[in-house]
């Protein structure tokens, strides 16, 4: 007789997440990797990593996560909240937990066990959520990873919004701009993350007592998990932290799939291979720019028309003027004469330091100018 296994999907914005439990609700498989956009071929590879585990054992299944309902659905899988799941995960192997914390790659959750269970989730914004942290990196050359890295060398916490990525840019792009130690500004970003939280989703109710954290990032994330125990000052014994807390969507999908029929595990893979995306057919598209190629290329030719009168900077003399666009991720330089002729341009990553890199720019710039060209003013 074939081994009867739980398995819970989570497929997220950015993660796909795949736990198989046995009989006695012990992880026997577990995976958590970035799908990338490609949900259909990282699941596969998934669960085709699992049946050489597993073999061709009966199954029972359930889907959860912000991209996993059409999966579901066409898969004939039933789908569960992903709310609800990690409740019923904190429940069976936490049920001490006062409140639980999560932060997903665009979602951000808050559950209150007591007096009642009381759910909370951001909206559609992903503020303060790991694809903010990433975003957030991505300004300092980093990944997540060495984000966390930095943080760890701190001295001073700037303040930073995080409910949106836009507005948070505006506030780190100074700091890099003034010079500021990148390990202050990647725990600038963790403790904006900590606020938008607290603030966006506890609205005034108080984080007391047993805290749960779970979800990637706070999984990943050493100094992030410890500014949010710092802001709510937990006590040691106040801080619970599950050794797969990444997992617990997907752990409490498992459990709650006990009840679902078993099916094979050929059967489920046969079925994902016969699933199509579900941007086939579904999603609406605006008309495309050009109906063909010619008019593609009428389009070139009008354009080509107008261009900027440029002349060799090297053969240059007099007066000349300087433009400097110090960006969020690039530095850009253009130099003209007194009639608007372009005598030089520069474009090129400020990787994470536009200071360093205009003064490398302008270097370079420099090097170049003949002795009888001269910037004005």
């Amino acid at each position: 007789m074939n081994k009867l296994f739980h398995v819970g999907i989570d497929i997220g914005s950015t993660t796909v997440k795949v736990v198989a439990l046995n009989e006695n609700f012990e992880i026997v498989y577990s995976r958590y990797e970035r799908h990338y956009a490609d949900i259909k071929k990282k699941l596969q590879q998934m669960l085709h990593d699992a049946f050489l585990i597993l073999n061709n054992s009966h199954l029972t299944v359930m889907i959860t996560g912000s991209g996993g309902m059409n999966i579901a659905k066409n898969l004939g899988v039933s789908f569960i909240q992903e709310l609800v799941a990690s409740t019923k995960a904190i429940k069976t192997y936490y049920p001490e937990t006062d409140v639980a914390i999560e932060l997903g790659g665009e979602d951000a959750k808050i559950t209150y066990f007591s007096d009642g269970i009381e759910q909370r989730m951001n909206g559609t914004c992903a503020g303060g959520t790991g694809s903010f942290i990433d975003q957030m990196a991505s300004l300092l050359r980093v990944d997540a990873e060495g984000l966390n890295d930095l943080a760890k060398n701190y001295k001073v916490i700037y303040p930073i919004a995080a409910r949106c990525g836009v507005f948070a840019k505006t506030d780190v792009q100074p700091l890099l701009n003034e010079g500021v130690a990148k390990e202050d500004i990647a725990v600038s970003v963790f403790q904006a993350v900590v606020i938008q939280t607290i603030s966006g989703l506890a609205c005034g109710r108080p984080i007391r007592g047993n805290v749960a954290f779970l979800g990637g990032p706070l999984y990943f994330l050493s100094e992030l998990r410890k500014r949010f125990i710092d802001t709510l000052k937990l006590k040691e014994d106040q801080v619970i932290f599950p050794e797969n807390s990444q997992l617990f969507v997907a752990i409490g999908a498992a459990l709650s799939s006990l009840n679902e029929n078993p099916v094979s595990f050929d059967a489920l893979l046969n079925s994902l291979g016969n699933y199509e995306s579900a941007s086939n057919g579904e999603t609406k598209r605006l008309e495309r720019l050009f109906a063909d190629e010619e008019e593609y290329g009428e389009f070139k030719s009008r354009h080509s028309i107008s261009s900027v009168r440029k002349r060799e900077l090297s053969t240059f003399e007099g007066e000349c003027f300087l433009g400097i666009d110090a960006g969020s991720t690039t530095t850009k330089i253009a130099l003209i004469d007194g009639e608007g002729t372009l005598l030089y341009t520069y474009y090129g990553s400020n990787e994470g330091s536009p200071l360093k890199s205009t003064i490398k720019a302008l270097k370079e710039l420099y090097r170049l100018m003949p002795q009888k060209a001269r910037i004005a003013n």
